[in-house]
């Protein structure tokens, strides 16, 4: 139970006041008997235990749940969960980020036994982001960080109803040994992640054979960033085709046929292993549509333009935009962006891609809209 001095009533909404004021006399005489000023929460109307709630952090609820099957139950039994985003990080820590408020909430689970129950807050999104304001971590020792960070998320997704989550970010060299059992453990909690981020820190070490069994296990719906470094070329993990967006930063190893596996809205790559002659055969494949019929958006490497064009689109019909013509285009995320100039074709059912340079070589890229 939280002491009264620590409940956030003048918090609450006016509505929600009213309701405690409704059953807070019929607990004031049993409250003058004790010798405790703890607050006897689950006295309340149910509807003022709901408002207590709606203004109490993530943690405080999780807290909370945890104290008896019955504080569990009330706990599962709110309506308004729905509101909040999960996010989970595998990293040095292992982190659940809780978003729907102003602030990120961050539950961190640590091996290191000093940071245990501390409390880090922080200012600066607002500079970047409308919401949220402020992180506020919390930090939870064990022994076990990886078992226990297990535990703590099944609790959570219970107590908030997550069969999905917004984000999942792991760092595929973090926890080596044990990559494979937080991979089987997502797989049969999470039904699917809206984005997903795959890096590693240490070049050196080889998680290709991890990275395949994530992205083979792992349903996601939306965005993959991937900053691993494939050591095999012929690395078979396989790429979801109801991605919205692929984000491949360290791409060395995309040859042409990986490239034909990939059906996604928006594309990005850098380095690649295709050749002039298959970018040729890919156009080729997209104008007689059998190939990315739902590209919308390619980025690769700067390229220069009348180069390109010498030794890619010799054979293809194309026409050169004037300089002095300025058109606005959809390019990744649903974002637009003008652009001049650039280099038309036109696919069979009437579809236009319009390929641009924008930038200088180390600092520029190669664009691909679909209009």
């Amino acid at each position: 139970m939280k002491p009264l001095k620590e409940l956030p009533i003048l918090r609450l909404p006016f509505r929600a006041m009213e309701e405690v004021s409704k059953g807070i006399h019929s607990i004031i005489k049993m409250m003058s008997n004790r010798r405790t000023n703890e607050f006897p929460i689950l006295r309340l109307p149910f509807l003022a235990i709901e408002e207590i709630f709606k203004v109490m952090h993530p943690i405080e609820i999780i807290n909370f749940s945890m104290i008896s099957k019955r504080t569990k139950a009330v706990a599962k039994y709110m309506s308004f969960y729905p509101k909040y985003k999960i996010d989970l990080y595998i990293k040095e820590t292992l982190e659940i980020w809780f978003l729907g408020t102003r602030n990120i909430v961050i539950y961190v689970m640590t091996s290191d036994k000093e940071m245990d129950k501390k409390i880090e807050e922080k200012d600066g999104f607002g500079s970047i982001l409308p919401v949220p304001l402020i992180s506020r971590k919390v930090f939870k020792y064990s022994k076990d960080p990886v078992d226990e960070w297990k535990l703590l998320f099944k609790h959570v997704r219970e107590i908030f109803k997550k069969q999905s989550i917004n984000c999942l970010t792991a760092t595929m060299d973090a926890f080596v040994e044990q990559n494979v059992s937080i991979i089987d453990f997502l797989k049969v909690n999470l039904k699917s992640v809206d984005r997903c981020t795959v890096s590693q820190k240490n070049r050196e070490i080889n998680v290709d054979e991890h990275t395949a069994y994530l992205l083979d296990n792992i349903e996601i719906n939306s965005q993959l960033c991937y900053d691993v470094y494939i050591k095999d070329v012929n690395f078979n993990g396989t790429f979801s085709k109801y991605q919205e967006e692929l984000y491949i930063k360290n791409s060395e190893w995309i040859g042409y046929e990986r490239l034909l596996e990939i059906d996604c809205k928006s594309v990005i790559l850098e380095k690649n292993l295709i050749t002039n002659e298959q970018w040729n055969l890919f156009f080729k494949k997209w104008i007689a549509m059998e190939t990315h019929l739902n590209l919308e958006h390619l980025q690769l490497i700067y390229r220069n333009f009348e180069e390109f064009r010498a030794l890619v689109l010799h054979d293809i019909p194309h026409e050169v935009v004037d300089e002095g013509a300025k058109r606005t285009f959809k390019t990744q995320r649903n974002h637009t962006q003008e652009l001049n100039g650039g280099i038309d074709i036109k696919r069979i059912d009437g579809k236009t891609a319009t390929l641009f340079v924008f930038g200088h070589r180390w600092f520029g890229g190669f664009l691909m809209c679909i209009h």
